[in-house]
């Protein structure tokens, strides 16, 4: 078994703040290679977004926050995200000779016995004075437990499956979530199916501009919640789903009339106690993600609510372990801010470290 490789940091994921981090890292004196590295599960760069289905246009999408130091100009908003971001992203790592290595899938993060962390992984392990969490969230679809699901004998897929609606044509098509998703994916099947939305909480729609008092207030309230060890709420709930003219269509044909959710699954559709049913072919989960951080399990960092409490980017128990994309940057625009707070993070922790000679620099 070959030995760790020893780096100042290991980044774990190349999306939109892995990239950050990466960058600002490079800013703080971190040199690619023996001072930090970027490991990718991706085969290609993109992050989740060259995940994400065809007819999701630049137009469609929330919108796209360029990253620090190079403009994201694409040439149309009618392109699709899934090719026009993960260009911008592979331009990005190319222009700023950004140390990413992929496909690499990391398994595990352990302590190491001189206080490092040991970065296992299918390519071999790092030993790694810090190490910046950046796995987000697509690879953990979360689809919420109903009775019945076992039974339903049509189609059930998540988001994160769905390629575009010409596969539901002439289908009855319920669509369970309350987040812009369901709303957006209701748009695109409601022309070719017959489509029933339900949701557990009424829809809170926002008609006017969301200014930046209600995006503090929408941050706040996660990282709240994060820093206590608690799930945090559907940021939904706070800044509301958007008054688009799709939207105002939809409300005024009926397409976003909302159910409650169903109490069970049948065979053939779905049910309530109260006695109602509906027929369904498909059930299309838009019911969220969760993070990804399995692989830092054996830090023992997660509460009983399967939470790492963060203050700010660091990790309350383990402040070398910074996760960004996670709680209140899991956003573009939170998570380039979070980039930059965790490389700054780094060095002032790592130079207490060279200062005091806790931990003996590798580069």
């Amino acid at each position: 078994m070959s030995s760790p490789r020893d780096v100042d940091v290991v980044v774990v994921g190349a999306g939109q703040a892995g990239l950050s981090a990466a960058y600002h890292l490079g800013r703080q004196g971190f040199a690619p290679g023996s001072g930090v590295v970027v490991l990718d599960g991706d085969a290609a760069p993109g992050g989740a977004w060259q995940h994400r289905w065809s007819s999701l246009t630049l137009a469609t999408t929330h919108r796209v926050h360029e990253l620090p130091g190079l403009p994201f100009a694409p040439a149309s908003d009618d392109l699709p995200a899934a090719e026009a971001v993960p260009a911008y992203f592979a331009e990005y790592e190319r222009r700023f000779a950004l140390p990413v290595q992929r496909p690499v899938r990391v398994s595990a993060v352990r302590r190491s016995g001189d206080g490092r962390f040991l970065v296992g992984s299918d390519a071999g392990v790092w030993r790694a004075r810090g190490v910046v969490n950046a796995t987000g969230t697509w690879t953990r679809p979360f689809v919420p437990y109903y009775p019945g699901r076992e039974t339903f004998r049509g189609r059930q897929l998540h988001t994160a499956d769905y390629r575009g609606a010409a596969e539901f044509a002439g289908r009855s098509v319920v669509v369970v979530g309350g987040g812009a998703s369901a709303v957006q994916l209701l748009g695109e099947i409601a022309p070719v199916a017959r489509t029933t939305w339900v949701t557990r909480r009424p829809p809170v729609w926002r008609e006017g501009p969301f200014g930046e008092e209600q995006g503090r207030a929408a941050v706040a309230r996660v990282a709240e919640a994060v820093r206590a060890g608690r799930m945090p709420g559907s940021v939904v709930g706070v800044t509301g789903l958007v008054v688009t003219p799709w939207v105002r269509r939809g409300l005024d044909d009926g397409v976003l009339t909302r159910l409650p959710v169903f109490d069970r699954l049948t065979p053939d559709g779905v049910a309530w106690d109260d006695g109602r049913f509906v027929p369904a072919d498909v059930v299309l989960w838009a019911t969220g993600f969760r993070a990804a951080v399995g692989h830092l399990a054996p830090l023992r960092l997660r509460t009983r609510d399967g939470v790492i409490p963060v203050e700010g980017t660091s990790a309350v128990d383990e402040p070398r372990l910074q996760l960004v994309g996670y709680g209140p940057s899991a956003s573009t625009i939170g998570a380039n801010r979070a980039g930059r707070s965790a490389a700054v993070t780094l060095r002032r922790l790592l130079a207490a470290d060279d200062a005091t000679g806790d931990l003996a620099r590798t580069a």
